[in-house]
Parts: C-alpha cells; sequence; structure tokens
C-alpha cells in the first residue's frame, strides 16, 4: 500500500459540559485528525488525542501538527507500506511522540481493513459486537452536584461510574455516591493527584467496595505505585504511566498494579495496544479501554479494539452524545440500553465523516502530497 496524500485538520469542538479532573477544566476537544488516502481511491482517517496544552505529557496539539507536518508525513507519504510493522518501521527515525504516530497509524489501520473487505475490529480478531462501557464523572463544586451528575448518568443507562477525584474532594464523595447507589459498579481516577504522603487516606477508600483505583500517583512513576498496591485492598489501575508493553512488563513484575487501562491513542496506536493486551492476557491480568475525548474517528478505534478478549472489564469509551452535541461522523456511537457500545460493522473504522461538520469544526487544515 502506498499513500498518495495526508491532511492534516485541527479540529476544536465544544464540549456540551465543561469537564474537570484533579489537574484542569476542559470546554473544548482539541485534535488533530489525519486523513490518508492511496491512489486506488481509499480513504483513511485516524485521530491524534493530545490535549491543547502539554499537561500530563510533552505532547499537545499544536505539538503534534507539528511532528507530522515536519518528520511523520515526509517519511511515510509515497512509500510502500506492506503492513503497520512497515508504517513503524518508516517512523522509527523520530523518537517518542507516540500520539503523534497514533493517529497516522489509525489512518493506516483503517485504509488497511478497508483494502481487506474487514471491519477493524475483525482484522485485529475482536470477539465480540458489542463492548461494556461506563461513564466518566467530572469533579464537582458541590456534593449535590456530583449526585445529579451520578443520577443523569445512571438514568441514561450507564452501569458503572467513574470518579475524578483529587485531594479534599474524595473520600467524602466517593462515599456519598457509594451510600446512594450501593450496587453500582464504582472506581476513581486520581490522576496523579496524589504522593506517598496520601498512603492513609488513600487506603481509606478500602471500604467502599472500588472496582479499582486508577493512577493516584505521578504520571512516570511505577514504583510508589508498588509501594501503594502493598497497602491497599483495592486494586491499584495504572494509566499515564504505561506508554508500552514494556512499561506494563515492569510494572506488573514488580506489583505496581493489579489492572491496566490501554489507551490507543496515548500508548502509540493499534499495533502497541495489542502488545500490552496479549501481555496482560497471559498474565490473567484485566484491562479495559480508556478515552481522551476523542471524536467519532478515535472513539471507532477504540470501541473496536476493545472487542478483542482480554478488555474484560468495561470501558471509558462513553456514547459520544456524553461530550459532544454534533460530532462529525455521520453516526455518532450511542448508548444500548445494556450499557454497551455497538462496534461497526463495516470496512475499516466502519464510520463515514461528515464533510459539512468537519468543515464547521477545522480551525486549520494543511495537504501534503506524492509528487
Amino acid at each position: 500500500m502506498k499513500i498518495a496524500r495526508i491532511t492534516l485538520r485541527h479540529v476544536r469542538i465544544p464540549f456540551r459540559h465543561a469537564f474537570s479532573t484533579s489537574r484542569w477544566t476542559l470546554t473544548h476537544k482539541d485534535a488533530i485528525l489525519v486523513e490518508a488516502a492511496t491512489d486506488d481511491g481509499l480513504t483513511g482517517w485516524g485521530e491524534c488525542v493530545a490535549l491543547a496544552y502539554p499537561d500530563s505529557c510533552y505532547e499537545s496539539t499544536a505539538i503534534n501538527a507539528l511532528v507530522l507536518r515536519e518528520y511523520l508525513v515526509p517519511l511515510v507519504l509515497g512509500r510502500e507500506l506492506a503492513d503497520a510493522q512497515a508504517l513503524w518501521d518508516a517512523m522509527s527515525p523520530v523518537a517518542g511522540h507516540r500520539i503523534a504516530k497514533a493517529g497516522l497509524e489509525c489512518a493506516f489501520w483503517d485504509l488497511d481493513a478497508q483494502a481487506c473487505g474487514q471491519s477493524l475490529s475483525t482484522r485485529l480478531g475482536g470477539t465480540r459486537g458489542r463492548v461494556e462501557t461506563g461513564v466518566s464523572v467530572s469533579v464537582h463544586d458541590t456534593p449535590e452536584a456530583l449526585l445529579r451528575s451520578v443520577e443523569g448518568y445512571l438514568r441514561e443507562g450507564y452501569g458503572r461510574v467513574k470518579l475524578k477525584i483529587k485531594p479534599g474532594k474524595d473520600l467524602a464523595e466517593t462515599a456519598l455516591v457509594r451510600k446512594n447507589w450501593p450496587g453500582l459498579k464504582l472506581q476513581v481516577d486520581g490522576n496523579a493527584a496524589y504522593t506517598l504522603e496520601h498512603l492513609d487516606r488513600l487506603a481509606g477508600l478500602d471500604d467502599l467496595g472500588l472496582l479499582l483505583i486508577e493512577q493516584p500517583l505521578s504520571n512516570e512513576d511505577i514504583i510508589d505505585h508498588a509501594q501503594l498496591q502493598r497497602r491497599m485492598r483495592t486494586a491499584v489501575c495504572l494509566d499515564e504511566s504505561i506508554l508500552s508493553a514494556d512499561d506494563a512488563r515492569k510494572a506488573l513484575s514488580i506489583g505496581a498494579c493489579r489492572v491496566i487501562n490501554i489507551k490507543p491513542g496515548r500508548v502509540g496506536g493499534v499495533r502497541e495496544s495489542l502488545r500490552i493486551h496479549d501481555l496482560c492476557r497471559a498474565q490473567g491480568v484485566p484491562v479495559w479501554m480508556g478515552g481522551m475525548f476523542e471524536t467519532g474517528i478515535g472513539r471507532a478505534l477504540n470501541v473496536a479494539v476493545a472487542s478483542l478478549p482480554g478488555f474484560t472489564l468495561p470501558g471509558d469509551i462513553s456514547a459520544s452524545a456524553k461530550y459532544f452535541e454534533e460530532d462529525i461522523v455521520e453516526e455518532p456511537f450511542a448508548l444500548n440500553a445494556d450499557s454497551t457500545l455497538t462496534v461497526p460493522t463495516a470496512p475499516g473504522l466502519g464510520i463515514r465523516v461528515d464533510a459539512r461538520r468537519l468543515a464547521r469544526y477545522t480551525v486549520a487544515e494543511e495537504t501534503f502530497r506524492t509528487r
């Protein structure tokens, strides 16, 4: 396969509601979209999931655009790419920048599956037609507002709730949700807001029947997480600390976690996600699909990957309407009555981009062609 044209678009889409974590509040989704076309008429789409500001890692929307434009696109445009490994070999002169590479790799996988006449799920070995999902609930100013938010999502049909927490808005808030919904599948996400000085506070979550506590300590740490996991009965889940299968191997070898959150857009794309999935499955470690506020393009990729057999916990994919009044795909992902999303069956990602909506939210665009 040769990619003859690549278009990069910076889109900015407003959220339905502002979303707050321990670190920031977002009102818009910024992303670099990758549209890749072959000479024989196929078009594939990818999405770079970095935030507008390089907060939790060194990549950002602007940095993704720069690295793609100056380095990655010239390396792959017009080059014969037999498979995903060939794509990664082509991109190998550029160190790091996994999010930028993942956007380009997503477009390649879309093209590859289309060329094979298969859905991406089928192409990857997916085993289910629906994937179970939950919802992520942002930090709220008051307990009353938090309860209203959780109640609203439960009415919509979500069967699992994840609470964003931070020091001072954690134990009491989580206990309140548990008190109101004793049987709820409930977990929390610290977004690296804690340190080992908070050990006693975090251990207090053990009595609340949580599925897991996600990334409470530093994004770049596994050593302190191992100490925390020894102290807690609740399973520690690593997210930002896991950027590769090698990271996952090291974390599991020292007992830093008992669950891993896989985000294809963060770890470099499908290839590395498969490696993490296979490693964890071989060791009997549960994995689940995280989310990065993706548009329908990135959401389609996540749903396809989450159809693999090792994804045994509800993900954070959520329906498109959780974040957007209007998505850029013609058929946004909708929540089924059983708290699942349907896996697309059409070739490739299985989505169609709405040209008018795409134009409405595009703030910058560049196209590159083979000479």
